[in-house]
């Protein structure tokens, strides 16, 4: 008996996770500008794909329930990817301002990056606080349904894909900057 009063409880416990995030992605959604306009913002979110990704160095292998509990803001890129190349040092703008306890970049280098290649590209573009981790196979890549590079996807602290853009971005822009500060400011 007690079982059956508590399903309405679940039920709305339920819905309002899901009426929050919509309410997110409408706050979300006027402060896309510019390059940010492509961020296409899911109306609920999606589950994200099991993976693993070789870590930095051969260190092993790491998996996005690494990062579970914070907001990632998930880049596929390559060294040779001209694009990719345009943006990382913004997307590491990214993590120096909002890197922490709520807010994580991660980056893949996929396909065919070398370690020692992805070691250089990072300081020549002085870049020292993302990780080098790398999608050797593209397995990772082909999970997230990656066709061309760059492809940012962004992950809730659950682990669930709530955004997603497709091609390079003004990852530094105050538009970018907004959404990130919005999602993180949501969670205090």
């Amino acid at each position: 008996m007690r079982l059956f009063r508590l399903i309405p409880l679940y039920m709305a416990l339920a819905l309002g996770a899901n009426a929050a995030f919509a309410t997110d992605a409408e706050t979300l959604a006027p402060l896309r500008e510019d390059s940010l306009k492509r961020l296409i913002l899911h109306k609920e979110p999606k589950p994200a794909k099991e993976i693993e990704f070789q870590l930095e160095d051969d260190g092993g292998v790491g998996t996005l329930a690494d990062y579970e509990g914070k907001y990632v803001l998930l880049n596929f890129w390559a060294t040779w990817c001209a694009p990719c190349r345009k943006e990382m040092p913004q997307i590491a703008e990214l993590q120096d301002e909002f890197g922490g306890d709520k807010f994580q970049v991660l980056t893949l280098a996929t396909g065919r990056n070398s370690p020692a290649g992805i070691k250089k590209f990072f300081e020549e573009n002085g870049i020292s606080n993302l990780p080098r981790h790398q999608d050797l196979s593209s397995a990772a890549a082909r999970e997230f349904g990656v066709i061309a590079l760059p492809i940012t996807v962004i992950l809730n602290p659950e682990g669930q894909e709530i955004a997603r853009l497709i091609g390079d971005a003004e990852w530094n822009s105050d538009s970018a900057k907004a959404i990130i500060s919005t999602l993180v400011g949501a969670e205090s």
